[in-house]
């Protein structure tokens, strides 16, 4: 069910509109953590030179890849990352075997893990390998493996992968592409970062503002 924001959030919109808080985007690459630091002197985000007052809005793990949301406003973080507003972020995963329409119907209806099942996500079968940067791992043949585009509406922790996992699709590499309206640009490369652009910001601020879901 669809909920407009309330005349108090949307003065607080407002203000955030027009406040200095700092927004960026990286593509984290392998084996980089998603913390200002690690105590066991593992590369974080700092290594890739992202300012300790960035924080990601949301992880991906050491052997996940793909876009971050960074930003010191500490409001919007909680809205992306927490469960109840179902913002949709959205992976490329590539597996090991050819999934029939049964596996992909249950997994786009939800899979029973551990910690209770999972919503409903998007799951497609994308026809052609995605344009992506090359793969510091070697890769199966493309014959043996497909590449799955998913769309999440929850985070639980290594979420894709445990889903794919209890239907026997064992994963290779995922990537995530978006979150919300934020797209991970062709020209970003594993390790880079920028700040939004203007546009890119106000996207942003009106997904998070203007409207959210609630279960």
């Amino acid at each position: 069910m669809t909920i407009i924001i309330s005349n108090a959030l949307e003065k607080d919109y407002q203000s955030l509109s027009t406040h200095s808080y700092r927004y960026a985007m990286a593509y984290k690459p392998l084996n980089v953590l998603c913390a200002n630091k690690d105590r066991y002197g593992r590369a974080a985000l700092v290594d890739i030179g992202i300012p300790r007052t960035l924080h990601a809005a949301g992880r991906l793990d050491l052997d996940s890849e793909g876009l971050l949301l960074l930003t010191d406003d500490g409001q919007l973080l909680h809205r992306v990352t927490h469960p109840d507003f179902n913002h949709p972020k959205t992976y490329l995963a590539l597996v090991v075997g050819q999934p029939d329409a049964d596996v992909l119907q249950q997994l786009r209806d939800g899979v029973m893990l551990k910690d209770g099942i999972t919503r409903p996500a998007d799951v497609e079968v994308l026809p052609d390998t995605p344009t992506l940067p090359p793969f510091p791992k070697p890769l199966a043949a493309p014959s043996k493996t497909t590449w799955l585009r998913i769309v999440l509406y929850e985070g639980k922790k290594r979420q894709i992968k445990r889903m794919l996992s209890a239907v026997a699709l064992p994963i290779i590499r995922l990537v995530r592409v978006a979150i919300g309206p934020l797209i991970l640009p062709p020209d970003l490369q594993p390790g880079q970062w920028r700040d939004l652009t203007a546009v890119e910001r106000q996207a942003l601020l009106d997904w998070v503002w203007s409207r959210f879901e609630k279960p």
